[in-house]
C-alpha cells in the first residue's frame, strides 16, 4: 500500500486528498489566519492543490457508480479549497 501511495503513475484518491488537505493547512499557516496577510509563498500551496485536483480527476471512471459520485464530491471539495487558497493569496492586506 505504501509503495502505491508514492507511485505517481498509479491512480490514488487517498494521495490526491492528502495533497489537497496539506495544501489547505499550508495556506492557512502561511497566510497567518485569522489576520490574513497575502504572501508570494502561497503560490506553492495553490500549485500543490492543483496537482491534487488533477490526481483526483485521474481517478474518474467512464461508467457511473457510487465511486464515481464520490470522486465528483472530492473534485468539488478540491475546487472549494483551491478558491479558498486563492482568496488567501489575493485578499488585500489590512491597514494597520
Amino acid at each position: 500500500m505504501r509503495r502505491r501511495f508514492f507511485e505517481v503513475r498509479a491512480r490514488s484518491l487517498v494521495r490526491a486528498n492528502v495533497l489537497v488537505a496539506v495544501s489547505m493547512v499550508g495556506a492557512l499557516l502561511l497566510s497567518g489566519f485569522p489576520r490574513i496577510q497575502p504572501t508570494g509563498w502561497q503560490v506553492l500551496p495553490a500549485l500543490v492543490c492543483v496537482a491534487g485536483t488533477i490526481d483526483t480527476a485521474r481517478c474518474m471512471r467512464k461508467t457511473w457508480s457510487f465511486y464515481h459520485g464520490g470522486v465528483l464530491l472530492c473534485l468539488y471539495m478540491d475546487l472549494m479549497v483551491l478558491v479558498a487558497i486563492l482568496f488567501f493569496l489575493f485578499y488585500p492586506a489590512s491597514p494597520n
